[in-house]
């Protein structure tokens, strides 16, 4: 998958929009096709934001709770070594190519966003790692071992996803920076990391605080 596809892809809402190789700083041992800071030379017209707004190309950026699971993942590839992983609402691809450096058997970037499938393949090859790819959650392969998730739950009603991931697969590994209470007692927080945006959005300070939750664990 060619970084020009993905261009094409982020100037149907931003014109002079364009993907440059980076590694974010929360999981440096990765790189990413993401969003280039250096083409907003000026503000974005009101049609550019309105656009960005109503059609925000969500692959195009590495969000904290995504460079905190991959690098934890990085960091304890027993978690998925040998394994089948599912990334719910892949994005970049940032944690299903973790997972692939890390050892899992199978690694899956599953997003209905066909953008960011293509950013995954991208980067998965840019690591020099292999993913398939799942369009939709119905599709998901039979046989699941981990399904990883990161910041999923932005919005209240994807809450019963919790369970929902408990039911299809033996572990799940979730990192989220929006919910401080899961209020599900299945999952066990594992650890609290700081990290920002790649690139930076300045979002606020208590977004910056991720959460990694185990389910399932021994």
């Amino acid at each position: 998958m060619s970084p020009d596809v993905l261009n094409r892809h982020l100037q149907k809402t931003l014109s002079r929009g364009r993907v440059a190789v980076s590694a974010p700083a929360g999981c440096p041992d990765i790189q990413l096709y993401l969003f280039d800071p250096g083409v907003l030379d000026g503000p974005l017209s009101h049609d550019e934001a309105q656009a960005v707004v109503a059609e925000p190309a969500y692959w195009s950026f590495c969000w904290a709770s995504g460079q905190v699971l991959a690098r934890w993942i990085l960091q304890h590839p027993y978690v998925v070594a040998g394994k089948t992983v599912l990334d719910f609402g892949s994005g970049s691809g940032v944690v299903a190519v973790a997972s692939a450096l890390a050892g899992a058997a199978r690694s899956i970037a599953c997003d209905i966003d066909a953008a960011a499938l293509d950013a995954a393949a991208a980067n998965a090859r840019l690591n020099n790692v292999e993913i398939d790819l799942c369009d939709d959650w119905a599709n998901r392969p039979g046989s699941v071992d981990l399904i990883t998730a990161a910041d999923v739950l932005y919005d209240p009603e994807n809450r019963p996803l919790l369970a929902a991931f408990e039911a299809a697969s033996t572990q799940v590994l979730l990192a989220d920076s929006r919910v401080k209470d899961l209020g599900h007692s299945g999952y066990v927080q594992q650890a609290v990391i700081e990290a920002r945006t790649w690139p930076d959005l300045n979002e606020f300070e208590e977004f910056n605080k991720v959460r990694i939750y185990l389910a399932g664990g021994d």
